[in-house]
């Protein structure tokens, strides 16, 4: 049995309202055990005997349209990639506040191209580290609240499906990974 993290995009933060308990009943529905929501945002841990992390993905996308008419992107990361995220933030050691430190978690790899090409708009004083399927993100001078640096920009100069989260959720959803 594997641990996962099912990581929705954009949901409560819009116009797409998904009820925790149930993406926790979908989640088990579809024979994975242990399910355990984060928060009111779309996080979902659990384990699992399959070792396809797409095809968990493209599960739990399959239910949500076919049981709550829900066109949800959901990405998945295993217990194991979760912690290499959480232990290989390149701006942990220089900032202590979580709310200036998120991860954008991407679909699939970007191409090289669109990664040299990525710059932060205007004059902010943004750091970004594209490492694999993630964005470290540092937000030296506020928050990701103000930016124009947000998941829907990366998702446009990346050209990949993305869904960001803060550090505080990447260290917990890595924990209940583990556990």
């Amino acid at each position: 049995m594997t641990r996962y993290v099912a990581l929705l995009r954009g949901v409560n933060v819009g116009s797409t309202r998904l009820a925790m308990a149930d993406l926790r009943r979908i989640v088990t529905d579809l024979g994975h055990e242990d399910v355990k929501t984060y928060l009111q945002s779309g996080n979902v841990a659990f384990g699992s005997s399959v070792r396809d992390a797409e095809k968990l993905a493209a599960g739990i996308e399959r239910a949500l349209a076919d049981e709550l008419a829900l066109t949800v992107p959901v990405l998945v990361r295993s217990g194991r990639e979760l912690a290499a995220v959480a232990g290989g933030n390149p701006y942990a050691d220089r900032e202590d506040d979580p709310t200036r430190l998120l991860v954008a978690f991407l679909a699939t790899p970007p191409k090289k191209a669109t990664v040299d090409a990525l710059t932060v708009p205007g004059s902010e004083n943004v750091s970004f580290t594209v490492t694999g399927r993630e964005v470290f993100l540092h937000f030296v001078d506020g928050g990701y609240g103000r930016s124009k640096f947000t998941n829907a920009y990366l998702e446009k100069k990346l050209a990949v499906v993305s869904t960001t989260r803060n550090w505080k959720s990447v260290r917990a959803l890595a924990e209940m990974a583990a556990a």
